[in-house]
């Protein structure tokens, strides 16, 4: 089994293995002709469950057909033009090298002793976006899994500086338990769940959440805010942040940044910039503009596997004020001791709510210093242009509505049917579009609901997708619904 180990004397192996694998996917990518095949849960399940796992194959090229047979051959492909789902983008070449790179060495980036080279590598990106974003000269951060960690990261920080504050001005002494049931942050409703979720795992509770409507443009109605705001001090509680979305995931919207930093400002209270989605703006040559603002946040989150054409998982959190990463530093005698610190070796674990974490950072060094941040703006322009003149397609169709144009690349419409057709029905038919579409895998299209309704929704990440995709998309999707139209209302009769 020693065989198995990449060490100095199986390294023509690990070549040789690569390389076939390299050669499967290569392949697989030249002759995909749709998104994915449409094989259901019930076809596949079996397969999978079928495969004694105490039985090895033993052979790599086995394993490989294999492989084609459960995964690579059902898979849902990004890269292709139809794909126009979920908040996922193809890849840059330069960063799937860097995930090679990072897969067989495998540095840890906890601690120095584990990363050489990796942790200034991924100290020196955090530095590169903090200065993209304009947080000033003393802030930092640390790579993440995601946008939910780095927003629950943000959020447990801000958590922390409100309790701290909260108990410095307080008259008699007061235990953290008293404090956490009173604290409340603001969020807009078209913001990502992991805002809730993160009240809850900080226990504070869903409710601790108020939820902000939006204005016609799916924008926080900031003066709503600033009603909310005066209401918390009234009753007494404490506004702990204000979460604001740069790139909401269903309309790609950027909440007022400007406004919110001055209201944040003005209640002391800790302002969160959820950036997953439109931080590829940060890289725009013609578009940096949409996230003015964003330098008075005390901390952001950026997703570069969203809108900087990463593989999945490569995301960061970002601070002002690098002492408050403090609130997650704990000191292992075995693995970081406070030592350490004061010898000023570079542990990354010291701000992580993570301990051994990938060197993710490596896919966007190799990315920049191949394409420069130019060029990667400039794929996030061709999307964001793509998705207006998206909208233009949409618009002039009468058998769709949209329902609002584009700030970013998302696009959110639904079929709307001629004639009285009852509103249920019509809920049921995009509904079923959408499934039948995904079955049928000629493509793959997002689905969400809008005061209550039932809408589909384009998200456009493929500089290679087409204002021709998008119709001939939207063809196969009306196509869907007035079947299902055609067949219910047949039944009725």
């Amino acid at each position: 089994m020693r065989s198995h180990l990449l060490n100095e004397t199986t390294a023509d192996l690990y070549r040789r293995s690569v390389t076939e694998g390299v050669e499967r996917v290569a392949a697989k990518l030249a002759t995909t002709e749709r998104p994915h095949t449409g094989i259901s849960v019930d076809e596949l399940a079996p397969v999978i469950n079928a495969i004694d796992l105490d039985r090895p194959l033993d052979d790599p090229a086995a394993v490989l057909d294999e492989l084609e047979e459960v995964y690579l051959r059902d898979a849902v492909y990004f890269h292709h033009p139809r794909y126009l789902g979920h908040l996922n983008c193809p890849v840059v070449i330069p960063a799937v090298l860097g995930e090679a790179v990072l897969s067989a060495v495998n540095s840890s980036l906890d601690t120095w002793d584990q990363s050489i080279g990796g942790t200034l590598i991924e100290r020196r990106l955090i530095d590169w976006t903090a200065g993209r974003i304009g947080l000033g000269p003393d802030a930092d951060g640390i790579f993440t899994s995601g946008g939910s960690q780095s927003n629950f990261h943000s959020l447990l920080l801000a958590r922390d500086e409100a309790c701290r504050t909260v108990m410095q001005r307080s008259e008699r002494p007061l235990a953290k338990s008293e404090v956490l049931p009173k604290l409340r942050i603001f969020t807009s409703e078209a913001s990502h769940f992991s805002v809730k979720k993160s009240a809850a795992m900080l226990g504070l509770g869903y409710e601790a959440v108020i939820a902000v409507p939006v204005d016609r443009n799916r924008r926080m109605d900031t003066s709503v805010l600033a009603l909310e705001l005066e209401s918390c001090v009234r009753e007494g509680l404490f506004p702990m942040a204000v979460v604001a979305t740069a790139g909401t995931t269903d309309f790609g919207s950027i909440d007022p940044l400007p406004e919110i930093a001055r209201l944040a400002a003005e209640h002391s209270t800790w302002m969160h910039v959820d950036a997953a989605y439109g931080c590829g703006l940060l890289v725009s040559p013609t578009r940096r503009h949409l996230l003015d603002g964003i330098e008075h946040a005390n901390s952001v989150t950026v997703d570069y596997h969203k809108s900087f054409f990463q593989p999945v998982s490569s995301s960061a959190m970002l601070v002002r004020d690098r002492d408050t990463l403090k609130h997650a530093t704990y000191h292992a005698d075995y693995l970081n001791p406070r030592r350490m610190a004061e010898e000023r070796i570079p542990n990354q674990v010291d701000k992580s709510i993570q301990t051994t974490r990938r060197f993710d950072a490596l896919k966007l060094w190799m990315t920049l210093r191949t394409m420069g941040a130019d060029g990667l703006g400039s794929l996030f322009d061709e999307v964001i242009d793509l998705a207006a003149a998206g909208w233009e397609v949409i618009d002039a169709d009468p058998r769709f509505e949209v329902v609002v144009r584009p700030q970013i690349s998302t696009l959110v419409f639904r079929y709307v049917p001629e004639g009285e057709v009852r509103a249920d029905l019509v809920d049921e038919a995009n509904l079923h579009a959408r499934k039948a579409l995904f079955a049928s895998g000629e493509a793959v299209v997002a689905g969400t609901k809008v005061d209550g309704d039932q809408y589909l929704k384009f998200t456009l990440l493929n500089p290679q997708t087409t204002t021709a995709d998008i119709a001939a998309v939207l063809d196969l999707l009306a196509a869907h619904a007035e079947q299902f139209l055609g067949e219910s209302l047949a039944v009725h009769l």
